[in-house]
């Protein structure tokens, strides 16, 4: 007699799971045989990945499609020069600073926007990113408009020397990274995960079996928002230098995030990683052509849009019945061994 077995772990997966190990090893080891050039390259792909899966919880996951998640990059990055300027913190503990802030504000932010409902919402939060760059802007000891430079003790309290600190902020990057990627994974692991999945297929089947669709949205919001702080006070640890224009650019921040997780597959915590390498390999080839880079980059999303409307790896998936982050039930027939 055959016996049900329900698992979400599949032979792929537990592939996957030794194949990250691996190359988690090997990237760890970057210093050791890895340019600058290369370190910094690496650390910008891994921080782009992190605001990709952020931006994917949102949109992906919670239906909340934001195109102003630039304003918690912002915050993240000013926070790190205000707290570190004026406050005396070192940098790792004023970017955690950042992001307990950014949770704290994140919560009156999304009273207010989430009034809003489809494209309104898309509008205001870009409209909230616009009035942090304005306010920022006007700050004095910051800057103002034309920005400020990190502090060359504050830079040195990291390492003495410069090649301790490129070491020091590629491997915070990484970390950074697999913290991200790793609660995202648990996160839709958890109840709130569940209660995601049902409020992405039908808000209103969501609320009849019980379900706190206003909390649950708010949970993910003040999360996101948190993580993105963090890792916008990372980006600009790299960059020691934050103006307004630069903090809470929609295209850097947003703009590019949105065409990652796009091509690679919105919904999907492959996705993204996907996308994030198509978007470098495209970037590093073509960025010497200027605005044609801009504009081959725009075809290859109306391309996949059209071709594959769930990304590269929703095509692959579906193809393949793949899936390398084991969410996803599955039940199989086994056959009793006694028989």
């Amino acid at each position: 007699m055959n016996r049900i077995v329900v698992s979400r772990i599949t032979p792929a997966s537990r592939l996957a799971m030794i194949i990250a190990v691996i190359a988690l090893i090997i990237l760890a080891a970057a210093p050791w045989w890895a340019g600058r050039a290369d370190m910094r390259l690496m650390g910008e792909i891994y921080l782009y990945l992190s605001l990709a899966c952020l931006w994917n919880l949102m949109a992906g996951y919670a239906g909340l499609v934001s195109v102003g998640q630039q304003a918690y990059v912002g915050f993240g990055g000013y926070m790190l020069f205000a707290l570190t300027i004026f406050g005396g913190l070192h940098p790792i503990f004023a970017i955690v600073l950042a992001g307990v802030l950014a949770a704290l504000l994140a919560v009156p932010v999304a009273t207010l926007i989430f009034r809003l409902r489809g494209a309104y919402f898309a509008i205001g939060t870009w409209v909230v990113a616009e009035v942090f760059r304005l306010s920022f802007a006007q700050v004095g000891a910051l800057g103002g408009g034309s920005g400020s430079s990190l502090p060359v003790n504050i830079v040195k309290s990291l390492s003495a020397t410069r090649s301790g600190r490129e070491t020091l902020s590629y491997w915070i990057a990484l970390g950074a990274t697999i913290i991200v990627i790793g609660s995202v994974y648990l996160f839709l692991r958890s109840r709130h995960g569940l209660a995601l999945t049902a409020i992405r297929d039908s808000e209103v089947a969501a609320s009849g079996l019980g379900i706190e669709i206003w909390k649950t949205k708010l949970i993910v919001y003040v999360v996101t928002s948190a993580f993105t702080a963090i890792i916008g006070g990372l980006i600009f640890l790299q960059k020691l230098r934050i103006s307004p224009d630069a903090a809470f650019s929609v295209n850097d921040w947003t703009a590019f995030v949105i065409f990652i997780v796009v091509i690679g597959g919105i919904g999907t915590l492959e996705g993204p990683i996907i996308g994030t390498l198509i978007f470098f390999i495209l970037r590093e080839t073509l960025a010497d052509f200027g605005t044609t880079y801009l504009i081959i980059l725009g075809a290859v999303a109306i391309v996949i849009m059209l071709k594959a409307p769930k990304g590269v790896w929703g095509l692959i998936r579906e193809r393949f019945d793949l899936e390398l982050f084991p969410l996803s039930y599955r039940v199989k027939q086994v056959k009793n061994s006694k028989e």
